[in-house]
């Protein structure tokens, strides 16, 4: 508790995520508390109370918690017994174990999911080459397979062409420990996100429906709302209700679904935490995913989740090189409905750096702009022209 009566909530994690949270955290006189594994991280660099620690160190983990009044996660990569231990202090924890479970681990998801008549699409737990082998020739090739746990954001996802793909894949993850299931491959149309708000209470905000535009196995792009017909929407709408009672989720989770070219919306992955599907919702919502993921784990009232602009698209940013990069920035914002927020990240190739918000009247138009300032922040536009000339 803060020193005039505002709860504090600790956050297990130091990325960006983590820092979005305390700059939404800050209006709303709520306090933050930081779990951070190294000093420099992109939310301990803002943050003014820091716990140096690993989210998987059980007693740091206890420790944390008996200084702040909930704690609350920016990645799914923390020991359930952790936080179990917190639950048997007599500490809160939010999102709980049970429903982090769901994120964390694929199979239990999956297994959950299908046998409440959730759509996902066909798969099987592959303890054995074999096992993996004759999903494929029974759903076809190619095949996907995944990481059981451990893994998040697109890591630990394969896509096997054929049978001598699985053998090296076998090999590789039986020597690494890394246990295997097996999902049939999906032909999509698009991408698409659903997030919901939801109190420990039960009641629940929903965000629009986004489409997410993949390239290489990165989101380049969220686009809101999701240019899909209403029936579409509706639906989606439907399946991340159900996702967000079935898990008992408290805070934001996200659910990414196929939009499959037979018509069909099938999950793909879940996160039970603030999502990069919805940094949109910054500067294109009423209320951020950020203030109401903050509302939901202290079981306050939750913000209006509409937009405040026609069409709303979000960009990555996505790491070229460092030289420039704030003269850089400076010319996107003589566009006044774009917002620029950087993570105080150090720039390499493909990471991200940030993200940009423009806000407009038309998706096409809105979409244009914010590929070009991202290209003008990051320096690939000027990569492109010096590679025509």
């Amino acid at each position: 508790m803060t020193p005039d009566g505002f709860p504090t909530v600790g956050i297990v994690g130091g990325g960006q995520l983590a820092r979005m949270m305390i700059q939404a955290a800050i209006p709303l006189g709520i306090g933050v508390r930081l779990l951070s594994e190294r000093a420099d991280d992109s939310a301990a660099r803002v943050c003014p109370e820091v716990d140096l620690g690993s989210p998987d160190d059980i007693e740091a983990l206890r420790a944390f918690a008996r200084t702040v009044d909930v704690v609350t996660l920016d990645h799914e990569l923390v020991d359930l017994d952790a936080l179990e231990a917190i639950l048997a202090d007599g500490g809160e924890v939010n999102p709980k174990p049970a429903t982090l479970e769901y994120a964390k681990d694929k199979l239990h998801q999956r297994t959950r999911f299908s046998a409440a008549g959730l759509p996902v699409p066909a798969f099987a737990d592959t303890p054995t080459l074999d096992d993996l082998v004759a999903f494929g020739d029974e759903n076809g090739w190619p095949v996907v397979a995944k990481a059981q746990r451990g893994g998040y954001d697109g890591r630990g996802v394969w896509i096997l062409e054929d049978r001598g793909g699985a053998e090296a894949l076998f090999a590789e993850t039986t020597e690494r420990g890394v246990p295997l299931m097996a999902e049939a491959f999906v032909p999509i149309r698009k991408e698409l996100a659903v997030l919901v708000a939801r109190r420990p209470s039960g009641g629940t905000a929903i965000y629009p429906i986004v489409e997410t535009v993949q390239r290489g196995g990165i989101c380049h792009e969220v686009l809101a709302p999701a240019p899909v017909p209403p029936e579409v929407a509706a639906e989606a709408l439907l399946i991340g209700g159900r996702v967000a009672e079935l898990t008992s989720a408290t805070g934001i989770v996200a659910t990414e679904l196929f939009w499959a070219e037979d018509g069909r919306l099938l999950i793909n992955e879940i996160a039970t935490r603030p999502h990069n599907s919805g940094h949109f919702s910054i500067d294109g919502c009423v209320t951020s995913q950020f203030e109401n993921h903050l509302r939901a784990v202290l079981d306050w009232p939750l913000g209006a989740t509409d937009l405040v602009a026609p069409a709303v698209v979000m960009a990555n940013l996505l790491g070229q090189d460092s030289e420039s990069l704030g003269p850089r920035m400076q010319p996107t914002l003589e566009d006044d409905r774009a917002r620029v927020h950087l993570y105080g990240k150090g720039v390499r190739p493909g990471r991200k750096i940030g993200h940009i918000n423009v806000l407009g009247d038309d998706l096409d138009e809105t979409r244009e702009r914010a590929m070009r300032a991202a290209a003008v922040i990051t320096g690939a536009h000027s990569a492109a022209s010096q590679q025509r000339a």
